[in-house]
């Protein structure tokens, strides 16, 4: 089993900028010993960058090379820079990558990631196989589209679900977006942060539909993650949210549950197909 959503941190690093001391759950660091917190089930993880830096890339590889279980590093770098193609080709030779994040959601421009300054960096992406993850909000479905449209090379993973308003508005927006999504078949989707997008104390079986709907609309391409140790600010354990997932899994599609819980994840990272030996 492969948790393909997790991060590590440290206030510590001089490149650190979130969680901040606002969210005391989760303010402190996390490394590669904290990695005994999750579910014993998982064999393997994905690292996902936290800080819109290189440097944290870096860390997060060298955190890599010295543990068998992370199976591969989601990175950081500066997709719109005058050099960012060369960037990419010299961190894509480093062992252990296996795509990039640009943290679409904090970026004022939604069309941003469509601008002239980014499509060499994107070429770069697909000429040395690296994934792109999608860390967006509702608001960028339509343009998740137009870019996946201009790249059917590109391998796009959309993080969180994009992050619906769980029992709030919009809620028809964003089903119909994911729809027009999961069509294409260079778009995958990951089953993860959905217990943190939820109000304080909300029922956490509201999410079910959201799962169900993400699990039709991408059939054999959704890919579970724990988002941990962020699930920690819903009041969460990693293994909670692994059961709840596991339990609608196989009551909604269980012919999905090799692809969600494993093959999703190798197919979108271009994972070796054996599994990392479990510990």
């Amino acid at each position: 089993m492969i948790d393909s959503h997790v991060h590590l941190w440290s206030p510590a690093m001089a490149f650190h900028q979130w969680p901040g001391a606002d969210l005391p759950a989760i303010h402190r660091a996390y490394g590669l010993a904290d990695l005994s917190d999750l579910d014993p089930a998982i064999d393997g993880v994905i690292l996902v960058q936290a800080q819109p830096d290189s440097r944290e890339t870096d860390w997060l590889l060298d955190l890599a090379a010295r543990d068998p279980r992370i199976v591969g590093v989601v990175g950081w770098l500066p997709l719109d820079a005058a050099d960012a193609a060369a960037q990419v080709a010299r961190y894509a030779a480093r062992p252990g990558l296996v795509g990039l994040r640009p943290m679409l959601q904090a970026i004022a421009d939604p069309r941003w990631i469509l601008g002239d300054a980014l499509q060499p960096a994107l070429a770069a992406m697909k000429l040395h196989g690296l994934s792109f993850d999608a860390l967006v909000q509702p608001r960028h479905l339509g343009v998740l589209l137009e870019l996946a449209e201009r790249h059917p090379a590109l391998r796009i993973v959309v993080d969180h679900g994009a992050k619906p308003a769980i029992g709030g508005s919009g809620d028809a927006d964003w089903r119909a977006g994911i729809a027009a999504l999961g069509r294409l078949p260079n778009l995958w989707c990951k089953l993860s942060g959905l217990w943190t997008e939820q109000a304080p104390g909300a029922d956490r079986d509201a999410v079910r539909i959201y799962v169900e709907h993400l699990l039709h609309s991408f059939p054999g391409r959704v890919m579970w993650g724990g988002d941990w140790p962020v699930l920690r600010l819903s009041g969460a354990r990693h293994g909670d949210w692994l059961a709840f997932a596991r339990t609608i899994v196989a009551a909604t599609t269980p012919a999905q549950t090799p692809s969600v819980f494993e093959g999703a994840a190798r197919d979108a990272y271009r994972l070796p197909s054996s599994a990392p030996p479990a510990r």
